[in-house]
C-alpha cells in the first residue's frame, strides 16, 4: 500500500485483536470503557499465561507502551492464549507483533500457545499477511475515529463477553 503509513497507525496489539473480535468492544475500550478487569474469562486467561512455561526467561516484553510479547526467544515470539475459540483474533494479534517488529528491524517466527488445549499454531509473516495487517490498521483508524460506537452485532460469543451487560443488558 503507497499511503501506507506506520508510524500515524501503530497501536495497541490488544485493539487489533478486538477488531476481530467485535468492533463495538474495540471502539468502547478505546474511549476507556474497559471491562475486562471484572471478567473471570480474562483472569484466568492471565493466570495461564503467568504459570504457563515457567522455563521461559524472557516473559512480558513491553515494546513501545503498544505491544506486549508473552514469551521472546531467540527466533520466535509467543503468545499464550486461553483458547482458541478466537483464533482469527490471536492470529492477527501475533501477525501484527511480527509486522511491528519487522519495522523495528527484527524478523522472527510467531507461534500462538493454547496450552490448555495442548495445542500450539505457527505464525509466518508473508507478505499476504502484511498487507492483512495494513488493513486491519486502516480498519482500527477509521472506527476509532467513527463519532459514535458501531451497531450491536450479536455473535456466538457474546454472553461470555466482559461487556455483555453493557452492550445487551
Amino acid at each position: 500500500m503507497q499511503d501506507f503509513d506506520f508510524q500515524t497507525l501503530k497501536t495497541n496489539g490488544i485493539k487489533v485483536n478486538y477488531l476481530y473480535v467485535c468492533e463495538r468492544k474495540l471502539w468502547l475500550f478505546d474511549r476507556g470503557i474497559q471491562m475486562e478487569s471484572k471478567s473471570d474469562k480474562v483472569l484466568m486467561g492471565k493466570l495461564l499465561g503467568d504459570y504457563s512455561y515457567p522455563a521461559e526467561s524472557k516473559k512480558e516484553l513491553l515494546i513501545d507502551n503498544l505491544i506486549n510479547i508473552d514469551i521472546v526467544g531467540d527466533d520466535q515470539i509467543r503468545e499464550v492464549k486461553y483458547s482458541n475459540r478466537l483464533a482469527n483474533a490471536d492470529r492477527i494479534q501475533i501477525l501484527y507483533y511480527l509486522y511491528y517488529l519487522k519495522q523495528l528491524g527484527i524478523e522472527k517466527q510467531g507461534i500462538i500457545n493454547y496450552p490448555k488445549m495442548r495445542k500450539r499454531e505457527e505464525i509466518t509473516l508473508t507478505p499476504e499477511a502484511e498487507k492483512e495487517v495494513e488493513e486491519a490498521l486502516l480498519k482500527v483508524q477509521k472506527i476509532l475515529m467513527m463519532e459514535n460506537p458501531p451497531e450491536l452485532e450479536r455473535k456466538p460469543y457474546c454472553s461470555k463477553c466482559a461487556y455483555f451487560e453493557f452492550c445487551w443488558g
